[in-house]
């Protein structure tokens, strides 16, 4: 006897076993029997437990007569079924269905062929109606499940994000570890920082990964921004029975299918987009080390030809020196470089002299680059027009609406009048948004620019309090990088471009 039901059967339909074991005893007639049950396994799948060892037994010769209640218990894919009975015909097995007979007639083969038809035909609607409904409840703003986002908890009974207090100082943490000057360096210092504090990971676990710590870093849920629908995982559900080349992998959907959810916000958005720029330009900033440091690796490039500028020694007149140049004599390289070089010596004192001032005159630094503070001041009336821009948008909304609802009922309006108004109340709309998305552009920048001074005076305190007539290699490094983006090298001048 044979029984099998799916979570998601027993879920929706309260479709247990023990009804399908009852309704198959009746038909076995005899207390001799082995039962074979699988629970809570799809019938997508042909790699199930109890069936293959049933299948094993049938082939061993210790079974003569299978009962079984209907046909989708054996499988839910017609492919599988007739593969199966058919196994079992070439045998001699007697296939017996509680819920209608199986004959080896041509009749009955496609009449079994018809229910397996619609069965698999079911099982792609049933998924379909399910994935539809998802869609629908996230449309809504409604969280489905809980995704194990560290730094949050799940609200079963408002199905949203809450944030979790204790998680969410570890995720503070960490952005700060990687934003700021200190002993910690990179996403693999952090890991094996968060693991030697013994601070569990969301599953409780001791041991932190830099590939967990990366994938914190960039989540846009941290600032506000849950998406779901982000990924396709049509499939997935039988990898565990499937050999590791047969494994569907998940897949991410075009951007414009994910469906956004708002959630509390942990970290500023200032804060999260400069991660974000270290994140890209991390490959070339913590370019893999050779056997000399250089200061600056991974920052430079050459103004005349666009190309990174690495550090190497040269003979020079029969004496080795070290020097930046923009040469590539990589096999593939497709731009070999304008042949620029320069002492590293040098050009590292000409960029340390300068980021030593910024870091001791933070004050002039800030004046030099014009920084408004008066408009930075200015931000909570900026806001408050906002408000009231978005407040003009909605009513501008509501006002067409009313239009065209009087349109509609046959008051004494005439149609010119109502396109008159329309076109009056579409550019009044146009001036508003324009207005709105400058205002914010421009909080946006004053924002930007308040978080480059906060970095500024971090690194400065830093600098400052860390003897700075004694900072290794190592702690130059950390500086630089903390303020500086990129350096160009022209023939007879530098260009540095921050944060």
């Amino acid at each position: 006897m044979y029984a099998r039901v799916s979570t998601e059967e027993q879920a929706r339909n309260g479709f247990s076993l023990k009804d399908q074991i009852r309704e198959c005893q009746k038909k076995v007639g005899t207390a001799e029997y082995k039962q074979y049950i699988d629970e809570g396994i799809s019938g997508e799948f042909l790699d199930r437990p109890a069936l293959s060892q049933l299948r094993q037994d049938v082939r061993d010769g210790l079974i003569t007569k299978i009962v079984c209640l209907d046909p989708d218990r054996l499988s839910r894919k017609l492919m599988h079924q007739l593969l199966i009975t058919e196994e079992f015909d070439r045998r001699g097995i007697q296939l017996i269905f509680v819920n209608g007979e199986y004959a080896r007639t041509p009749e009955g083969q496609l009449f079994y062929s018809m229910r397996g038809a619609i069965a698999e035909f079911e099982k792609a609607k049933i998924n379909e109606r399910m994935s539809r409904g998802r869609r629908e409840k996230a449309r809504q703003g409604r969280v489905l499940r809980d995704f194990q986002v560290y730094g949050y908890s799940y609200d079963k009974e408002n199905e949203q994000m809450v944030i979790n207090e204790e998680e969410a100082a570890i995720v503070r943490l960490i952005f700060d570890l990687f934003t700021k000057p200190g002993k910690v360096q990179g996403m693999n210092g952090i890991a094996l920082y968060l693991t030697k504090e013994g601070i569990p990971t969301k599953r409780g676990k001791g041991i932190w990964h830099r590939q967990v710590v990366r994938q914190i870093l960039m989540n846009e849920a941290y600032i506000g921004q849950f998406y779901q629908n982000r990924w396709n995982t049509e499939g997935m559900l039988g990898n565990k029975h499937r050999s590791k080349e047969e494994r569907i992998p998940m897949k991410e959907r075009p951007r414009e299918e994910w469906i956004l959810i708002p959630c509390p916000p942990i970290i500023e958005k200032e804060q999260f987009e400069y991660v974000q720029k270290l994140l890209q330009d991390s490959r070339r900033r913590w370019a893999k080390r050779g056997l000399r440091e250089y200061l600056l690796s991974g920052l430079l490039r050459c103004a005349e030809c666009g190309n990174t500028m690495t550090g190497r020694r040269a003979k020079n007149w029969g004496k080795y020196v070290y020097e930046y140049t923009d040469r590539k004599n990589t096999v593939g390289t497709q731009h070999k470089g304008c042949g620029r070089t320069i002492k590293t010596e040098d050009l590292d004192n000409e960029v340390w002299e300068a980021i030593q001032t910024w870091l001791e005159h933070p004050d002039e630094v800030a004046a030099a680059a014009e920084v408004d503070k008066e408009q930075q001041a200015g931000i909570p009336f900026e806001q408050m027009e906002i408000a009231r821009l978005e407040k003009e948008i909605e009513k501008v909304k509501i006002g067409r609406k009313r239009l065209l609802t009087l349109f509609a009922d046959g008051m004494d309006i005439t149609e010119e009048e109502i396109h008159k108004q329309m076109r009056s109340l579409k550019v009044k709309e146009e001036k508003a948004i324009r207005n709105l998305k400058e205002l914010k552009a421009s909080v946006r920048e004053i924002k930007e620019i308040q978080f480059n001074q906060n970095l500024l005076s971090e690194a400065a305190a830093y600098y400052l309090t860390g003897q700075h007539d004694k900072l290794t290699l190592a702690d130059k490094k950390r500086l630089i990088r903390q303020l500086v983006r990129e350096v160009i090298v022209y023939e007879d001048r530098i260009e540095i471009f921050t944060y």
